[in-house]
């Protein structure tokens, strides 16, 4: 094959940039934002694995100045108990997400319905709590002394079945969808559980897949539940234990100067904050990275089927 002569190829590499030059510019701009949204992390993580002395001396670095696995051995003085909080906690997420999703779900397609008479008291109930609720001491009693969920996963779970905000969300999204699909299958006979399940379903995939993953979010960054409701270890979520980790490294921390033996065991304050921060975002970071391409691809199919 003959080679391109010099002045044909100059002439094919400008003609190749001008068509490719909008995509060249906006890959560019967007490498620079990923870049500033990683470095925070990588600085994250790098104070993480460095010793206490180091982080104090020098400052916060995007690599360690001198590493230590330090935190992270503080943080682990007991495995089990990590081991624990992370079953507790992904047990709570799993369930939470899923019976969130069908029960708000199924409201919505419910707020959704113009046929359905109580639409309107209904929707204005499910407002009504978003602008007021029967605050904390009553709440307390109710769950405590009336459910008797304390010290229970349910407790942990049941809060969270119903965001009213969400629901919204939901029922806004089941009003674009296209009537006449709905229509048809009510005239070849399919009833409300199989419009909803066949028919309204899978036309929301992108709308579910958003509301699934805020839904995951909230569960696995919740402590205020446990904090309230849980006494038993056996049962604290993830975020409730470094959270009680953190707050006995503070008091640690705090009264070092009182005993010249809480001296000797002064754990590292800084970088324990740092790594509890990896700790509590590695496994659902991965998980996000391991369900986007079905997150992307469930916003594509749904958008083709909604037209």
């Amino acid at each position: 094959m003959a080679s391109i002569p010099s002045p044909a190829r100059t002439r094919y590499t400008r003609s190749w940039l001008s068509r490719h030059s909008p995509q060249l510019a906006l890959n560019g701009v967007m490498l620079v934002i990923t870049l500033v949204f990683l470095i925070p992390l990588l600085v994250v993580i790098s104070a993480s694995f460095t010793s206490e002395q180091a982080l104090t001396r020098n400052g916060y670095s995007l690599w360690p100045t001198e590493f230590s696995l330090d935190a992270y051995n503080y943080i682990f003085l007991d495995p089990t108990q990590i081991l624990r909080s992370y079953g507790v906690t992904i047990s709570v997420t799993v369930i939470g997400t899923v019976f969130g999703l069908l029960i708000m779900s199924l409201l919505a397609y419910v707020l959704a319905r113009h046929d359905f008479t109580w639409r309107r008291p209904l929707a204005f109930f499910v407002f009504f709590t978003m602008l007021f609720n029967g605050g904390l001491v009553p709440t307390y009693i109710l769950i405590t002394q009336y459910l008797r969920l304390r010290n229970s996963l349910a407790v942990l779970i049941l809060p969270y079945l119903v965001v009213p905000w969400f629901v919204f969300l939901l029922r806004t999204y089941f009003l674009t969808l296209p009537k006449e699909f709905i229509e048809s299958a009510k005239l070849d006979g399919a009833n409300d559980w199989q419009i909803y399940a066949h028919i309204v379903m899978p036309l929301s995939t992108p709308a579910l897949a958003t509301i699934g993953l805020f839904c995951i979010l909230m569960f696995w960054n919740d402590w205020w539940l446990a904090l309230l409701y849980i006494d038993e270890p056996r049962l604290y979520p993830l975020q409730y234990l470094l959270f009680a980790i953190l707050r006995n490294a503070e008091f640690l921390s705090a009264n070092s100067t009182a005993s010249s033996v809480l001296t000797t065991v002064l754990p590292p304050l800084q970088t324990t904050r740092m790594a509890m921060a990896v700790v509590a975002m590695g496994p659902i970071a991965i998980a996000f990275l391991a369900l986007q391409r079905y997150f992307i691809r469930g916003i594509t199919l749904g958008g083709i089927k909604g037209e």
